[in-house]
């Protein structure tokens, strides 16, 4: 993290709750050399079996719902209109 002297690197056991600052994401542009170069290297495909990682599913879907429905909107002939259908709706 960020702190007046400079950087300070923290451990801490998991889970834990981070937070972060805007700076944190500062993109780095790959050049179009780099990017040819990135084109032709082979892409090793490893299972995830293999990793020993659980891709159990942690959360559970309670329920979902369909927002409600909008009313339908109004056309005004004019301004005036408008106006007055506005200050009605204000009062």
């Amino acid at each position: 993290r960020e702190v007046d002297a400079g950087i300070q690197e923290v451990r801490m056991p998991v889970p834990a709750v981070i937070s972060a600052d805007l700076r944190l994401n500062e993109p780095r542009y790959a050049t179009l050399p780099n990017l040819m170069k990135a084109k032709k290297k082979p892409m090793e495909v490893i299972k995830a079996d293999s990793l020993g990682v659980d891709l159990a599913p942690r959360l559970q879907v309670l329920k979902v719902e369909e927002p409600p429905a909008r009313a339908g909107g109004k056309k005004v002939a004019d301004v005036d209109e408008l106006l007055d259908k506005l200050r009605s709706h204000l009062q």
